[in-house]
């Protein structure tokens, strides 16, 4: 029987039986693009980091969390009563922030860059539907609270789907369990934050990830035009590599900081009976929807404004979805130009029906 490794002989012990050193030697091969917009380069990385820190502190979260009827005075408990809990709750809720603010950026960037072109179609569509699980992420986990904010708001989004003909069935049967928002909602929602979630997000996002092993970073429009000679480079191990835990670094930084200096809240518990508070409004990564469904309502009312709304939002989000289609072109033409124009005039639209719900609460 060998016995165990030396500190020192401890990676070669390793090396021999996990072939580390391949790992390292393909790591060394990759080679990762430098140029003045390699800043964006990094936003995967940070919303890797934010996901990490959401699996970590929502373990913890759950030792102490309890759905259904005890749902509010156990986030109460881990708040106030269990030691450090406020802070593990608001690293949590604001790691989930700042992954949703990271996968918005990252996707523009992607977008702008032209990432999305051949060979790195399903790189774009598997991070698509990475970015939507976020978004259901911070939904389903919105309501677990259970507070008087949580509640309302939850209670608004379910209201629009449950008016298309046919979908408020399943919103009713299958999403909220039953005609309101209450406890059966609260597990449902528990149940779809906590397993199936995490279970169509993992394998997407190890594909995703493989994908951009394979692929390695595209180059921007402007950066393609240059002569190789001048191109320039890193390797990705170590140089890359070491950067991105230099962000990520300042990303934990940026977490810790925001949930010691302004800890998240809890209301008050939710009341069924009682009317809904003033300015009800969803998550800021909701509020364009919801403000264009408003804006659309002023110019037709009733449910023609609302249908109005949710049709024009699935059109963009399907010509999106299927942009790498429409600017296939290797060399950019007209296409390319009408595909950067919708991605100006979609970023405008986003903060401008953001910043507008805002104001009108």
């Amino acid at each position: 029987m060998s016995s165990f490794p030396k500190p020192d002989g401890l990676y070669k012990w390793a090396d021999e039986r996990l072939g580390l050193s391949d790992v390292v030697a393909i790591a060394a091969h990759k080679q990762v693009p430098q140029h003045k917009h390699s800043f964006w380069y990094y936003w995967g990385g940070i919303s890797l980091l934010c996901f990490i820190v959401q699996l970590l502190t929502g373990v913890l979260l759950l030792v102490y969390y309890r759905p259904g009827k005890e749902a509010y005075e156990s986030v109460r408990q881990i708040t106030y009563d269990v030691d450090f809990g406020w802070l593990i709750r608001s690293a949590h809720s604001w790691s989930a922030n700042l992954m949703v603010f990271g996968v918005f950026v990252h996707m523009f960037s992607v977008y702008f860059m032209k990432a999305y072109k051949k060979p790195r179609e399903f790189g774009w569509w598997t991070g698509l539907g990475l970015l939507g699980l976020v978004m259901l992420f911070g939904f389903s986990g919105y309501l677990l609270p259970m507070d008087e904010l949580s509640y309302f708001a939850t209670k608004v989004g379910l209201q629009l789907p449950s008016m298309l003909p046919g979908v408020s069935t399943i919103v009713n049967n299958v999403v909220r369990g039953g005609p309101s928002v209450g406890e059966n909602t609260v597990q449902r929602f528990f149940a779809l934050h906590v397993v199936v979630l995490p279970l169509l997000f993992m394998p997407l996002l190890a594909f995703h990830l493989l994908l951009v092993q394979k692929h390695g970073n595209a180059l921007p429009p402007g950066e393609e035009k240059r002569p190789l000679a001048q191109r320039r480079s890193v390797p990705f191990f170590p140089n890359f590599f070491a950067m991105d835990l230099a962000m990520w670094l300042i990303a934990l930084n940026v977490i810790t900081i925001l949930a010691t200096l302004f800890p998240w809240d809890l209301g008050q518990p939710a009341n069924p009976l009682a009317s809904a508070p003033v300015g009800i409004h969803p998550e800021w990564y909701f509020m364009s929807q919801f403000q264009l469904l408003k804006g659309m309502g002023l110019v037709l009312p009733g449910m023609a404004g609302e249908i109005a709304g949710m049709g024009l939002f699935t059109i963009v989000l399907i010509f999106w979805a299927l942009i790498p289609l429409f600017d296939s072109e290797t060399v950019a033409g007209k296409r390319g130009r009408i595909a950067t124009w919708t991605g100006y005039s979609v970023v405008a639209a986003t903060l401008a029906l953001t910043i507008w719900g805002y104001a009108a609460l």
